[in-house]
């Protein structure tokens, strides 16, 4: 379980990274989702596309002969761009009371896991908080 939380403190051990922090010193803790950006692809896309338009007016390849290249071009490139079926890069973000943020990219697979504990310490620090104006 990446995220630990104990009576006093949280733990957070995710592959290579860690940190540890005391309740009160946690200022926001949450789940981040960002979507992915496909430079590389579009940019490949563009290029292609450019290549295949100057050979189109500017060259005297006959009967059409570099058509097929861009089409293999286009269809290793949509290849590529879906080929990976995950849509969002999750991260888990930790601001303290000293002004430091952790960003930790965490798998998709483990997402379900760590928004559920991270929701389990939200309801701790409420109740946490509940107690102490009361």
């Amino acid at each position: 379980m990446p995220l630990t939380i104990f009576s006093d403190k949280v733990r957070f051990r995710y592959k290579s990274k860690n940190w540890q922090y005391q309740f009160d010193e946690i200022k926001e803790l949450g789940l981040l989702k960002k979507k992915k950006k496909y430079f590389l692809e579009n940019g490949a896309f563009i290029a292609v596309t450019a290549a295949t338009y100057y050979c189109m007016l500017f060259s005297n390849l006959m009967d059409l002969y570099y058509i097929i290249p861009a089409i293999l071009c286009y269809a290793l490139i949509i290849a590529a761009r879906f080929g990976n079926k995950d849509e969002f890069v999750y991260f888990v973000l930790v601001k303290d009371i000293y002004q430091n943020e952790i960003r930790t990219r965490i798998a998709n697979k483990d997402r379900a896991l760590v928004g559920k504990q991270i929701d389990y310490y939200l309801d701790l620090q409420f109740e946490r908080s509940v107690k102490r104006t009361a």
